[in-house]
C-alpha cells in the first residue's frame, strides 16, 4: 500500500493509462467536496440541531427519534428561526462542491488532450467508423466505400476494412479453441498414466457411447477445421456477409478528425462517422447489427428497464420486511427467544436489511450489461458507460428511494399519481432525517465491508477455486482463471455515485452520516490505488471519456439535495424562508451548462491544431514510416486472425511485423504481467501496447 500511494501520477498513467487515473480522482474529488463540508456542518449545524428541543417526547410516523435524530434539522422546531443556519449551509455546500467540480473538470479536460498528445501511435488516431453506408445496385460495399473517401476526401483517405457479419465464424472458432483445450488435457493424461483415455459421447459425457477421447477430440477439430474454413469463405465472398459499415483509414490523424467531426452528405442520416474504438476496444458481435435496428432495440431495452427497476423493488421489500424484527417474528415465531437477545437483536435491526439488501442486487449487474449489449453499442467503453448509467438510475430509485419511502415502488407510483406534484418534496422531505440510521449501516456494510471485500479479492478467489476444481484441464485454463480482469467501471462508478447523493442530501438534513462518508472515500481511494497498480488489468484506454457523466451525476445529486431540503422546510412550515432556496437548483443547472459548454468538447473532439502537430512531428521524425502496412490489417475482425493455424507463416510475419513497430512502455511494476492486455471480449490488441515483461 505505502509504495501503492507514492507512485507519482504520469508514471500511473503510463503505467495503468488514463482512465484508470481519472477513475481514482473521482474518490480524490469525494474527499475534497465532503471533508470541509463536514467541518462546517459540524461546527454549525451540529450544535444548533442538538441545543433544539424540537423531538424530545415526539413520535413521528409511530418511529420514536433516536439520539442520531437529535442531530438532525428534525430537532429544531418548526417555524423556527435556527433553519436559516441549514439554508446559509446549504448555500455555502453548494458554492463549494461546483468550485471544486468546475476545477476537476477543467482540470481532467487538460489531463486528456496531453494524454492524447502526448500519446504513442495508435490506429484509432487515423480511423473512423463509418455507418449506415447507402446500398448500391453497381458498386458492392467495399468499392462504394472507395470511391466515395476518394471523391470527398481525397487528399486523406488511405485505406478502409469493411465490417463482416461473423457472429457465426466466431462461434465455431470460439467452439474449436474448446475441442483442442479438450484434446491437450487428454493428450496430458495419456503422457502421464500411459493408458489410453475413454469418454461417452452424450450429454455433459454422461451417457452415450464409449470412445477414444483422444481420436474423437482429433477427428472433431478436423472436421471443425474444414467447417470453419468455409464459413470464412462465405463470409468474405457473399454479398449478404458484409454489413453497411466500414473502418476507413486516412494519411494523417488531421484527415480522420476532419471525417469524424463533420457532416458527410446533404442527408444527416446516411453515411454517418464518429471516431472508431481501439481495436481491443470494439465489441465485434454487435457491429454487425443493422443500423437501422438500433432505435428500436433502444426503445425495447428503455421500457424494459423501467418494469426492472419497479419491479425489483417487490422482492427487495419483501426480503428487507423478513430481515426486520417484526418479520421474522411473523414468519418463524419459534425465533423470538432468540431474536430477543441484545446482541442478535441489534445486528437485525442494524446490518440485516443492508446485508439483505446487497445480496439481492449481486446479479444486477450482469443483466445491466446483457441489456446495454441488445441496444448494439459497438465498443466495451460504451457498453461500460451504459450499463453504469442505468446502474445509477436504479441505485437511485431503488436504493435511495426504495428505503426512504415505504412500501414496494408500485405502491409509491400509485401514492405520487395521486397526490399533487406540490406534494412530492414534503413527502420525501418528511421521510428523510427518518432513514439516517439506515443509511449508515448501509455505509458500513456496502462501502466498508466492500472495500475490505475488495482488498481480500475473496469472490475471484472463490471463483478461481471453483473453475479450478470443475473447468480447469490445462495451464492456459488454469491462467484464464487466474486473471483479475478489469476494475468494472459499471459497477465500480454507480457505487460511488451514491455515496455521493447520500452525502450532500445529508450533509445539511442529518451531519452524522459525512464522517462515514469520508471514511469510506479514504479507504476506496488507498485501497483502489494499489489494486489498479498492482492487481487489475486495463481492457481498453478511452481516454477518460466517460468524465462528462460523472460531473452531471454528482449535478443530479447536489439538485435532489436541494430539492429534499426544501421540501423539508416546507415541512417545517418555514415557508417564509424556503423561497430563498430556489435560487440553488437554477444556478446549479446554470452551472452545468457552463461545463458543459466550456469542456465537454474536449472529451468528443479531438483539435483539428493538436492533430496537426502530431502528424507533423511524426512526418519529421520518421519519414519512412509505412501507414498503409501498419493500419491495413489493425481493425481486421479478431476472428480471421484466430482461425489461422498458430504455425502457418502468415500468422508470424503478423506477429513480427506488430513486434517491430510496437515501443516497449516502460514501467516498475513487478507484477505477474503488465497492463495493458488485449481486451478478453473482443479479442483484440493495440499496436502500441507494450507486451509482458518478467
Amino acid at each position: 500500500m505505502p509504495a501503492a500511494l507514492r507512485m507519482p501520477e504520469p508514471e500511473l498513467i503510463d503505467h495503468a493509462g488514463l482512465d484508470s487515473v481519472v477513475y481514482l480522482r473521482i474518490y480524490l474529488i469525494g474527499l475534497k467536496i465532503f471533508v470541509p463540508i463536514t467541518f462546517l456542518a459540524w461546527a454549525i449545524l451540529v450544535p444548533v440541531n442538538w441545543t433544539s428541543t424540537g423531538l424530545e417526547g415526539a413520535v413521528i410516523n409511530n418511529i420514536t427519534s433516536s439520539d442520531i435524530d437529535k442531530l438532525s434539522i428534525s430537532n429544531v422546531h418548526s417555524k423556527s428561526e435556527r433553519l436559516w443556519a441549514h439554508i446559509i449551509v446549504a448555500y455555502a455546500f453548494t458554492f463549494w462542491t461546483c468550485y471544486v467540480l468546475l476545477k476537476e473538470y477543467g482540470k481532467v479536460a487538460s489531463m486528456r488532450l496531453q494524454f492524447l498528445a502526448g500519446e504513442k501511435r495508435r490506429p484509432d488516431q487515423f480511423t473512423v467508423l463509418v455507418r449506415n453506408i447507402p446500398p448500391d445496385p453497381d458498386e458492392s460495399v467495399s468499392e462504394l466505400v472507395e470511391h466515395f473517401f476518394l471523391v470527398n476526401h481525397p487528399d486523406n483517405y488511405l485505406t478502409h476494412q469493411v465490417v463482416y457479419n461473423a457472429n457465426k465464424l466466431a462461434k465455431l472458432v470460439k467452439k474449436k479453441k474448446k475441442l483442442q483445450n479438450w484434446l491437450v488435457y487428454y493428450q496430458n493424461k495419456l503422457d502421464r498414466t500411459s493408458k489410453r483415455p475413454e469418454m461417452k459421447t452424450g450429454f455433459l459425457g454422461l451417457c452415450g457411447t464409449k470412445v477414444d477421447a483422444v481420436d474423437y477430440h482429433t477427428t472433431e477439430i478436423d472436421k471443425l477445421s474444414k467447417e470453419i474454413a468455409l464459413e470464412r469463405d462465405k463470409v468474405t465472398n457473399d454479398a449478404k456477409s458484409i454489413m453497411p459499415a466500414a473502418f476507413v483509414s486516412f494519411k494523417s490523424r488531421w484527415g480522420a478528425a476532419v471525417c469524424a467531426q463533420t457532416q458527410q452528405t446533404r442527408n444527416p442520416t446516411v453515411w454517418l462517422t464518429e471516431w472508431a474504438p481501439e481495436p481491443r476496444d470494439v465489441y465485434w458481435p454487435n457491429l454487425a447489427i443493422p443500423y437501422v435496428s438500433l432505435t428500436v432495440r433502444r426503445l425495447i431495452m428503455t421500457v424494459a428497464f423501467c418494469f426492472l427497476t419497479f419491479c425489483f423493488m417487490i422482492p427487495i421489500a419483501f426480503v428487507q420486511t423478513l430481515a426486520s424484527l417484526d418479520g421474522i417474528e411473523k414468519a418463524a415465531p419459534w425465533l423470538k427467544p432468540l431474536i430477543s437477545i441484545p446482541f442478535v437483536k441489534s445486528f437485525i435491526q442494524g446490518f440485516l436489511p443492508g446485508i439483505a439488501l446487497k445480496l439481492f442486487l449481486i446479479f444486477l449487474p450482469t443483466i445491466l450489461m446483457i441489456m446495454s449489449k441488445f441496444e448494439g453499442f459497438g465498443s466495451i467503453s460504451s457498453l461500460e458507460r451504459r450499463s453504469a448509467s442505468r446502474y445509477y438510475i436504479f441505485n437511485f430509485v431503488n436504493v435511495f428511494l426504495g428505503n426512504i419511502l415505504a412500501g414496494s415502488a408500485l405502491q409509491q407510483l400509485d401514492s405520487f399519481i395521486h397526490q399533487p406534484a406540490n406534494e412530492y418534496p414534503e413527502t420525501i422531505g418528511t421521510a428523510i432525517p427518518l432513514k439516517a440510521s439506515f443509511f449508515i449501516t448501509y455505509i458500513m456494510v456496502d462501502g466498508w465491508a466492500g472495500i475490505a471485500a475488495e482488498v481480500l479479492m475473496l469472490k475471484p478467489l472463490i471463483i478461481y477455486h471453483l473453475k479450478n476444481f470443475f473447468l480447469v484441464k490445462t495451464e492456459k485454463d488454469r491462467e484464464e482463471a487466474m486473471d483479475p480482469g478489469s476494475i468494472g467501471f459499471n459497477t465500480g462508478e454507480p457505487r460511488i455515485q451514491l455515496y455521493f447523493l447520500l452525502g450532500l442530501v445529508y450533509a445539511a438534513v442529518t451531519p452524522t452520516v459525512l464522517p462515514f462518508i469520508i471514511i469510506f472515500f479514504g479507504l476506496a481511494y488507498v485501497v483502489f490505488r494499489h489494486q489498479i497498480i498492482n492487481v487489475y488489468n486495463q481492457e481498453y484506454e478511452s481516454g477518460a471519456a466517460f468524465w462528462p457523466d460523472v460531473h452531471f451525476r454528482v449535478v443530479i445529486a447536489l439538485i435532489v439535495s436541494q430539492i429534499v431540503l426544501m421540501g423539508l422546510l416546507t415541512t417545517k412550515k418555514a415557508a417564509s424562508s424556503t423561497p430563498f432556496l430556489i435560487a440553488l437548483p437554477i444556478v446549479t443547472i446554470w452551472f452545468h451548462r457552463y461545463c458543459k459548454g466550456r469542456f465537454e468538447s474536449a472529451f468528443v473532439k479531438f483539435p483539428l491544431q493538436e492533430a496537426m502537430m502530431k502528424d507533423t512531428l511524426e512526418r519529421a521524425t520518421e519519414p519512412n514510416l509505412n501507414l498503409k502496412g501498419y493500419l491495413q490489417s489493425a481493425y481486421a475482425h479478431p476472428v480471421f486472425k484466430a482461425s489461422i493455424d498458430e504455425d502457418d507463416d502468415d500468422e508470424e510475419a503478423y506477429s513480427q511485423k506488430w513486434e517491430t513497430e510496437s515501443v516497449t512502455v516502460p514501467t516498475k511494476r513487478q507484477s505477474r504481467r503488465n497492463t495493458p492486455l488485449p481486451s478478453r471480449v473482443s479479442g483484440a490488441s493495440s499496436p502500441s501496447l507494450p507486451h509482458a515483461e518478467p
